[in-house]
């Protein structure tokens, strides 16, 4: 009979491993999303064997994103356009809106590396094309790729740095997501990255210290017909799902009803890292309600897929993680196109001014969410309004048209003077009166808007009718409010590594994505978010490969 110290040898610890894990790989990714496609498809072209994991169908929040990927510094698309751009102007930008999300060094890396980030993607099958959209908006039509997705012409940061054209929109029909996530998903299999969806991680497995594999529930085994009803189910859960919490709910109970029933435990074994790039928590409320419980959360639409729900970040923490900026919600209140808009004044329920209109739609509703209610309105006079109503068409996708349209009619107040409209709204009239002057006052005599807005985009308020437009959150009808969160688990910014809350990592195990806190952690402009995902699944699906190969 062999000794305790023998049956405790590395040898015999090695095979008794071996006889327990269900599968294997170098790497294995939790949550095949863009951070996640991005991880494993570095890591598998750096030589280790990858195995993805997906709770649902794979491409996450990407997949229902409107594809637009924040690039700059003069990438193959910008010069096509014939947009002049370099890192020092871009990071010039981006200090302002990131802040310390990350650090300086980081940020300057992020956009030192952006061209060579479009060229892997283009390299990769995502299509981009060099079609500058002449107006601004917070999406383009089918007709441009190219535009300003964020506040670079507006007001102050005019002045930090020369406003750049940085949307980069994945070349295709309608919100164009899956045209960024889908070329990636089939690189990524043809270069032999494994992927198992219908299997949900539920736990990390540690040894001496180090993430060696994950515990999931799978429905690998399940009848045909199980499978075939599930991802029907989840395509449901994922959009049109995103729009209603009613029946996204109701799908979701479902979907755990067939995983209870036909899933089976399965343990992975990964021989050099985990990568969790399981996105934010939006879809979780009551994640959402204990680090946000001040946060008015319970009036948006949670933007993401059902996955979305903190697993990553919870199964990390259960193993000492640190956490960041997880009360940092982004709230999207967009006003155009149409462009003209950007034009109006928007007003609180004190009659006061909020922001500088023409920022984009996040600063908005940052700005909404902090104020008394939530009330907000978009005043606008006849002439504004036939300026736009002129634009709708030209600058509107089919949804943008709608919402548009609901919020012109649904969520309208007339009247024929200021204080007449103020006070059918409930808003102090005086104080919307003093509003509007001071705002006309600064045009009439060329000085600086009271906000900040750029003298080319403000429009003077004087022509009867007058109409303020509801943009509450409560006016859910007229004009949903998409949410998401951007805290996550904390990183090494070199590595990918999941830090400690002692401040050390856990070895073996990395986040990217909304997962972890990045470049988009304290506040969002179109594509910041995805690009992140590229840049730091990227990151981490290097250096788990690294470590791999150090061991």
């Amino acid at each position: 009979m062999l000794g305790k110290d023998a049956e405790d040898t590395p040898a015999r610890k090695a095979v008794a491993r071996m006889r327990t894990w269900d599968a294997s790989a170098d790497v294995v990714v939790v949550g095949y999303g863009g951070a996640g496609v991005a991880a494993a498809l570095t890591a598998r072209t750096a030589g280790a064997d990858v195995l993805a994991l997906d709770r649902y169908l794979g491409g996450g929040a990407t997949a229902l994103s409107g594809g637009i990927v924040y690039a700059g510094g003069g990438t193959w698309v910008q010069r096509a356009a014939g947009v002049e751009d370099d890192a020092e102007n871009m990071l010039a930008y981006l200090r302002a809106e990131v802040g310390d999300a990350v650090s300086e060094r980081t940020l300057r890396q992020f956009c030192a590396d952006s061209p060579a980030m479009i060229d892997w993607l283009s390299s990769h099958g995502v299509p981009f094309e060099a079609s500058l959209c002449p107006y601004k908006t917070s999406y383009p039509t089918d007709d441009y790729y190219l535009y300003y997705s964020g506040s670079e012409n507006s007001g102050d940061f005019r002045e930090l740095a020369t406003p750049r054209q940085r949307g980069h929109r994945a070349h295709g029909r309608g919100v164009s997501g899956k045209k960024l996530f889908g070329p990636l998903a089939e690189s990524a299999a043809g270069h032999g990255v494994r992927v198992h969806t219908g299997t949900r991680a539920t736990k990390l497995i540690v040894e001496d210290g180090r993430v060696i594999g994950v515990e999931a529930t799978t429905l690998a085994d399940a009848p045909a017909a199980v499978r075939r009803r599930f991802a029907a189910l989840a395509r449901i859960s994922a959009k049109p799902g995103v729009y209603h919490k009613g029946l996204r709910r109701a799908v979701q109970a479902l979907l755990d009803r067939i995983e209870r029933r036909h899933g089976r435990p399965t343990r992975i074994e990964a021989r050099s890292g985990v990568i969790l790039t399981t996105g934010g928590f939006i879809a979780n409320e009551a994640m959402v309600a204990r680090h946000a419980p001040d946060y008015p959360w319970a009036e948006g639409l949670p933007l993401g897929t059902a996955g979305d729900d903190g697993s990553g970040i919870a199964m990390a923490e259960a193993l000492g993680a640190a956490t960041g900026k997880m009360d940092t919600i982004s709230t999207w209140r967009f006003i155009a196109p149409p462009s003209a808009f950007f034009g109006s004044l928007a007003v609180n329920a004190q009659g006061r001014r909020m922001v500088d209109e023409s920022r984009y739609g996040a600063a908005l509703g940052a700005a909404i969410a902090t104020t008394p209610g939530n009330r907000a309105w978009l005043l606008i006079d006849a002439d504004l309004e036939a300026e736009a109503r002129k634009q709708i068409g030209p600058q509107s996708v089919w949804f943008q048209r709608m919402q548009t349209e609901m919020l012109l009619r649904a969520g309208r107040t007339s009247g024929r003077t200021i204080e007449e409209l103020a006070a059918r709204a409930g808003i102090d009239p005086a104080a919307l009166r003093e509003t509007v002057d001071a705002h006309n006052h600064a045009i009439d005599e060329n000085r600086p808007d009271p906000q900040g807005k750029p003298d080319d985009i403000r429009r003077p308020i004087r022509t009867r009718p007058f109409a303020l437009l509801d943009i509450s959150f409560k006016a859910r009808l007229t004009y949903p409010t998409p949410m998401l969160t951007l805290g996550g688990l904390l990183v090494d910014e070199d590595t990918g590594a999941v830090r400690t809350t002692d401040g050390g990592t856990i070895p073996g195990l990395f986040a990217a994505g909304r997962a972890s806190v990045g470049i988009a952690s304290n506040g969002y402009v179109s594509g910041l978010s995805l690009a992140d995902c590229i840049y730091s699944g990227r990151r981490a699906g290097t250096h788990s490969v690294q470590l791999s190969r150090a061991a």
